[in-house]
Parts: structure tokens; sequence; C-alpha cells
């Protein structure tokens, strides 16, 4: 077993549970990146930049010395638009009307680096989400508990929002938050191996 640090450097409980439940102990330290700052060329790009620039500066902190530090971000890819957390109700409900019936594609960046060597590894993962057909009431109902407003697209798949989604192709964690299997590979690019983090 490593005695080795995971530091995640995200703010999004659905990230550290899924972790959690993956026999890691991250701690977690919120970067403070302004992320309207940042642009990129496409959806997946976007997603890739931010979990970067999160990295970036949790890595540069002392307290994240001799960590190993997993920064992600997520964007809905829908028609080519970067979709992240909505700016308040009225663009909830906008989105919800939008997306009912038809497909998105949640792109998810991540990037890990070895604060101890310097290396490090990023990718994006995608996973298609196959929005239902809620009304306009449930839509409403969504909105007014607050939670779209809080994560990227306006929808969860492990919260109130699941009923509404048909199905998805693709690694679910992503969608939640963090796809563990790119994680593992990100972590075998620079020699480490997950199940050396296990609590």
């Amino acid at each position: 077993m490593s005695n080795r640090r995971v530091v995640l450097a995200s703010a999004s409980p659905a990230r550290l549970g899924l972790l959690r439940q993956a026999g890691l102990a991250p701690e977690v330290i919120v970067s403070g990146v302004d992320e309207d700052a940042l642009s990129a060329d496409s959806p997946g790009a976007l997603a890739l930049v931010l979990a970067e620039a999160k990295a970036d500066a949790v890595a540069a902190r002392p307290e994240a010395s001799g960590s190993v530090l997993i920064g992600c971000d997520s964007v809905l890819d829908l028609d080519g638009a970067a979709l992240g957390k909505p700016a308040d109700a009225e663009d909830a409900t906008a989105r919800w009307k939008a997306m009912r019936g038809r497909n998105g594609v949640l792109r998810t960046g991540h990037c890990v680096i070895d604060t101890t060597t310097g290396r490090r590894a990023s990718a994006t993962a995608s996973t298609t989400v196959r929005f239902g057909e809620p009304s306009d009431e449930e839509i409403a109902a969504y909105v007014a508990s607050g939670e779209p407003l809080h994560v990227a697209g306006a929808f969860t798949l492990d919260g109130r929002s699941a009923p509404f989604i048909d199905g998805i192709d693709g690694d679910p964690g992503n969608v939640i938050g963090l796809s563990l299997p790119l994680l593992r590979r990100l972590l075998g690019e620079l020699d480490l191996t997950i199940t050396d983090f296990w609590e």
C-alpha cells in the first residue's frame, strides 16, 4: 500500500464520493480558478483546459507538495456548444427544454500530476447522455429544487434528475464527474497503480 497522498483539486462532492467508493481517501484543495476566464475551440478541449488549470493551480501550492493531484472539470456538449453550470433558474429551465428528447455528450477533462516528479498525464472522457422528455411541470419542479444550478449541464445522473435521463452510452462515473477507468490509465502513464492508493 502507498502512503502517497491523493489530492482532489475540485469542490465537487460527487467526485469526492466516486474516489472514496473506489477505495481512495483524497484530501480536497479547491483551486479557485476563474472558469469563465478560460476558453477553447471545442467542449472537449474546454473541459481539458479547465481540468489542467485547476490541477496546475493546486500543484503550485505548498500544501499539495508530495501528493498525486487530480484535477477534473465537466461540460455538456450539446450541438457543439459547451454548457457548464447554468447562470440562474431561468437558464436551467431553458436548457432542460432544449435538451429533452435529445442526446448530449458529457465531456470531463482529467489531469493527474505527480507533484514529486513533476510528471503529468491528461485526457478527456466522453459519455453520451440520452435525455428523456420531462414535462414543463417536472422541469419547473426540478429547477425549484436548486440542484441543477450547481452542476455542469444542469443535470446529474445520481440525483433528482435521474428519472429524466433515459440512458447513457459510456462510463456512468464520467457523467457523475470523474471517469475511474480513465483515472487508472492516467496513473499508469505516470508509473502509478490505483490499487497502491487504496486505504
